[in-house]
């Protein structure tokens, strides 16, 4: 089995995509239905993001069911500097129980994105 993509509800699809194009995912393709646009930015290793856009719809209320996407990165906190983001949730700093240094950011519909890098050792 292999995970193909996550979907999540944006208000500004345009807005979504430059922020995850800031962790080098692509649009690669899209489709309309329903009234709803979904477009889809790939990482190199084929893995998306469903972005789908409701006109209208600008602000989702996260549920206990979801709780954020997990990105790889090689420099958690060059990238928390570099990155255009909606807030940090959680300031960078070692999760040694999960062998990582990692932060939580917010995307600007207020998705939380966790960054992760693996500790050395």
């Amino acid at each position: 089995m292999d995970l193909i993509h996550v979907a999540i509800n944006v208000a500004d699809a345009e807005e979504s995509i430059a922020f995850y194009e800031q962790f080098g995912f692509e649009e690669e393709w899209s489709f309309s239905a329903d009234g709803t646009t979904h477009r889809y930015v790939a990482a190199e290793n084929g893995i998306e993001i469903q972005l789908s856009e409701t006109p209208g719809e600008e602000e989702f209320e996260m549920g206990a069911g979801w709780d954020h996407l997990a990105l790889g990165v090689d420099d958690v906190d060059a990238t928390v500097e570099r990155v255009d983001h909606g807030g940090v949730v959680k300031q960078p700093g070692p999760q040694p129980e999960a062998g990582s240094y990692t932060a939580f950011l917010k995307d600007p519909d207020g998705h939380v994105v966790e960054l992760v890098e693996p500790l050395d050792g």
